[in-house]
């Protein structure tokens, strides 16, 4: 049986937002939603994240909302703009994370560098 680690994360997170909660542990984890809380580190929604021995911990920051993009639409340069308006409340705010052939980014990035991609998540 297959998990989807990404969005169970994810879920997990708003969860302990919702409850007003600032650090989350999560126990299923892998290196596509480390990069996910990298980037959203890198932008200010999430304010550390470490692993503990086998669980990681995260200490949310500036969060307002996040989730998983499911299915996850392959999108090119142009169509990253529908998308926004779908799943971010305002078109400067928020970001939507991108898996392209030169990593995941944000969408921002993939725009100015001109790369399509497969939709992951989106955070504001």
């Amino acid at each position: 049986m297959s998990h989807d680690i990404v969005a169970d994360a994810l879920s997990k997170i708003m969860n302990a937002k919702k409850t007003g909660k600032t650090i989350v542990k999560i126990r299923m984890h892998s290196k596509l939603l480390l990069s996910v809380l990298a980037l959203a580190k890198l932008k200010g929604y999430i304010k550390h994240y470490e692993m503990e021995g086998s669980v990681l911990r995260v200490e949310l920051e500036k969060l307002n909302g996040c989730g998983a993009i499911k299915p996850r639409f392959v999108v090119s340069v142009s169509e990253i703009d529908n998308f926004i308006m779908r799943y971010l409340p305002a078109r400067h705010l928020g970001m939507l994370i991108i898996s392209t052939n030169k990593g995941l980014m944000a969408h921002q990035t993939a725009q100015e560098k001109n790369l399509g991609g497969s939709l992951l998540a989106y955070f504001y």
